[in-house]
């Protein structure tokens, strides 16, 4: 019950098979069958009007009546040449009053399919020739000024109503097109905020398993290059291995569920946040690194877990680095804040003692630090101190 031509704008693959036209639906043989009648009606009482004209000869009479039935049969044509129908009943109807159904519905056509500047010069052109049609064929019980407005006003009708409807037209196809838009927008919102998770989740996966992995490469090499070791520190040893293996393959299991499922990264196990640095000094603390924490941040419990997330991955990620870059070294951690004034995360180690071998792919997990910083609000910055050491700092926001 649409027009073919509205369902051609609202479906372009669906409308049209190849260069055919859109054929018509129940509505435009409806349509179109209302307007022949119409057309047709109109015609009839024009021809009876016929014989009131006073000096009408026979031959104008049929030549009127030919035209305008030919007229009506052209009405079944207005959808293929909205344009050339209405040029043409321009003059036909100026020579054929039986033609006036017809020009009235070739004007209302192209006022629906044609922007208004067509509907401009045709129904101008219209206009133009009422008052010359009514001087030479005076309307019988009308006087001339009367009969003028009349055709005019009905001219006019006729065209608004066709712009009135091809009005409402556009505003459908804009609300589709709108819609369109949405829906499309929405869909690049989703692609976007999954891939920024798995960007997330891959930032959780380098900060979690580099720390273990460290660990687990740490105590590997003790045990590689000291077979003498007494007993207790080779078991020991061993745990910290056993212990950081299994912690990594339960962090990547995690990661990996995460993966599958579509979950969030808040999914699983709880989170680290800022309470969580006591345990991860300590476990360096039993991988063999002379760690120190010291700090003081008023009301903890108040910190945002976005932000003592972050704050707990840079401080273990600043550790991995350390035991990777400068191991045996003395490292200080330090977490300072207030409220209203941010977090305060700064990790300092000494010089090391001898020339370290260079580890590939150094630095990824500083710019990864940098970037994580820089999504929680936050800045970070990382350089050698003045005495050889090295030292990563950044500052979080509060809230």
């Amino acid at each position: 019950m649409l027009p073919s031509s509205l369902i051609a704008e609202l479906d372009p693959d669906g409308g049209r098979t190849g260069a055919r036209r859109p054929r018509r639906t129940v509505r435009d043989w409806l349509v179109d069958f209302g307007c022949f009648l119409l057309a047709v009606a109109i015609g009839l009482l024009a021809a009876d009007a016929l014989e009131n004209e006073p000096n009408l000869p026979r031959a104008m009479e049929i030549t009127d009546q030919t035209a305008g039935a030919l007229a009506c049969a052209a009405v079944w044509l207005r959808r293929r040449w909205p344009v050339g129908l209405a040029a043409a009943m321009v003059p036909v109807s100026f020579l054929s009053a039986t033609a006036g159904g017809a020009a009235l519905v070739a004007l209302y056509t192209l006022a629906v399919h044609r922007p208004f500047r067509y509907v401009a010069w045709v129904g101008g052109a219209f206009l133009a020739l009422q008052p010359l049609y009514y001087w030479l064929r005076p309307e019988p019980g009308l006087n001339y000024f009367a009969s003028v407005v009349f055709g005019s006003v009905i001219l006019g009708a006729v065209a608004g109503w066709g712009m009135l409807a091809r009005s409402r037209r556009q505003l459908l196809l804009s609300l589709r097109d709108r819609a369109r838009r949405a829906e499309t927008e929405a869909r690049l919102r989703s692609e976007q905020a999954q891939r920024l998770a798995r960007e997330a989740i891959a930032r959780e996966m380098h900060d979690v398993l580099a720390h273990r992995l460290t660990l687990l490469s740490v105590h590997a090499g003790a045990l590689e290059f000291r077979p003498d070791a007494p007993r207790e520190e080779v078991a020991r040893a061993a745990g910290v291995i056993r212990e950081s293996a299994h912690e990594a393959l339960q962090d990547l299991r995690e990661i990996i569920g995460v993966l599958r499922t579509g979950d969030s990264d808040e999914a699983g196990r709880p989170q680290p946040t800022l309470a969580a640095l006591d345990v991860l000094v300590a476990e360096s603390r039993r991988a063999g690194m002379k760690v120190t924490l010291a700090g003081h941040v008023t009301h903890p419990a108040a910190v945002p877990v976005s932000v003592g997330r972050t704050a707990y991955r840079i401080v273990q990620e600043a550790l991995t680095n350390a035991r990777k870059h400068a191991p045996g070294t003395e490292v200080s951690v330090s977490v300072t804040g207030a409220e209203g004034d941010g977090l305060t995360v700064a990790v300092r180690n000494t010089p090391p003692g001898a020339d370290v071998p260079h580890v590939p792919g150094s630095g990824q997990g500083l710019i990864g630090l940098a970037e994580r910083a820089t999504l929680a609000g936050g800045t970070l910055a990382h350089g050698p101190t003045g005495d050889g050491g090295f030292e990563v700092r950044a500052w979080l926001p509060g809230r």
